[in-house]
């Protein structure tokens, strides 16, 4: 149905997360530096948009699986055979790295979870007695700028116009990196699967409350894993909820 082409960027090499560094990422095995997840989402969401046009920001949900790794200078290739399949990115060597398929928006659970006990405040480094499930994230209130809009669409060269109103997907999913690294100390991570449902589309100058909440921690072939919920509360309703989950502790 569509396709594309874009070179992977890794943007994030001055990152607190150092497996944006060639040093950090070798001593895991991987071949360079990670490419930023989010930016992957980024790219995977553009033909959706461009297909249903900003209608998408505001009634979608969409879930991408982080398959391999993305490495800076990757030529990207991203294919969307119909809209009810996922969109596929492969790099220069045919190898499938990522996902993202539609989804039906379903309605929030009654419980969010958000009245569980709140974490205390402060970073400590993420440990597997760190990570406590049901514990809440400390709200935080910003306001979406142009300028941090404009610089997340260079980001990943998406130059839609909508972008100057709207508030683009990668810039909303990378709050849910920021949510975590707020409130840990992460070295070494990383992100690998995420569902966004949009249920009212964010504007520039939109001043909007982020509500967290930790919802699991697992171990899988030596990885240490942690999930969270993270609500956009906008005008007292839930404009974008994501369900973002990361490897914390690598296998080594």
């Amino acid at each position: 149905m569509t396709a594309y082409q874009v070179t992977a960027r890794n943007f994030s090499t001055s990152s607190e997360n150092r497996m944006h560094s060639d040093e950090v990422a070798n001593r895991y095995g991987f071949k360079g530096a990670l490419v930023p997840g989010v930016a992957i989402y980024g790219h995977l969401v553009k033909p959706f948009v461009d297909h249903f046009g900003p209608t998408w920001l505001s009634d979608s949900c969409a879930e991408v699986k982080l398959i391999k790794p993305t490495y800076d200078g990757d030529a990207l290739s991203i294919d969307w055979p119909s809209p009810t399949q996922p969109a596929s990115i492969t790099n220069q060597d045919g190898e499938l790295l990522a996902l993202l398929a539609p989804m039906e928006v379903s309605p929030l659970p009654e419980d969010l979870g958000l009245t569980g006990d709140l974490k205390v405040p402060g970073r400590p480094e993420i440990t597997w007695d760190t990570v406590c499930v049901g514990e809440v994230f400390s709200p935080r209130a910003l306001q979406f700028s142009a300028q941090e809009n404009t610089r997340y669409c260079a980001e990943i060269g998406d130059d839609d116009p909508i972008y100057q109103e709207l508030i683009h997907p990668h810039y909303v999913l990378s709050l849910a990196n920021e949510a975590l690294m707020q409130e840990y100390q992460m070295p070494a991570w990383i992100h690998v699967k995420s569902k966004a449902t949009h249920r009212e589309a964010l504007r520039v100058g939109n001043e909007v409350v982020l509500r967290c909440v930790v919802t699991d921690r697992w171990e899988k072939k030596g990885h240490q894993f942690i999930a969270i919920h993270l609500t956009f509360w906008h005008n007292d309703t839930i404009a974008v909820d994501i369900e973002h989950q990361a490897i914390f502790r690598i296998a080594e």
